[in-house]
């Protein structure tokens, strides 16, 4: 998801504007975790990003999302840039007996 959220809307107070974007970001959390997962994946993982822009936007972490929203909306930003991406995370190869090392 590739997303610019208006958080200051004329006709909505700010209050349920911003809860009205974190539903959807938590909504598509949601659906993305439901999809099924590719062969030996463990489970899905999200490459964030965050800023008033594109070009200003910078890495977090899924569960610091929220957080920069509410930071955006204590310093009164008109809109937001958020980008979320999914990503399987992969069961690491098990180690075999024979390429453990011998004491």
């Amino acid at each position: 998801m590739k997303k610019i959220f208006e958080l200051q809307v004329e006709n909505k107070k700010a209050e349920r504007q911003l809860e009205s974007v974190k539903s959807e970001i938590r909504k598509y959390f949601k659906r993305e975790r439901k999809k099924n997962l590719p062969e030996n994946a463990v489970y899905w993982d999200f490459d964030c990003r965050f800023g008033k822009s594109e070009d200003e936007a910078q890495t977090l972490s899924a569960s610091e999302i929220t957080a920069a929203l509410d930071k955006a909306y204590a310093e009164t930003w008109d809109a937001c840039y958020v980008e979320i991406f999914s990503k399987a995370v992969m069961k690491e190869a098990e180690v075999s007996s024979e390429e453990a090392p011998s004491e």
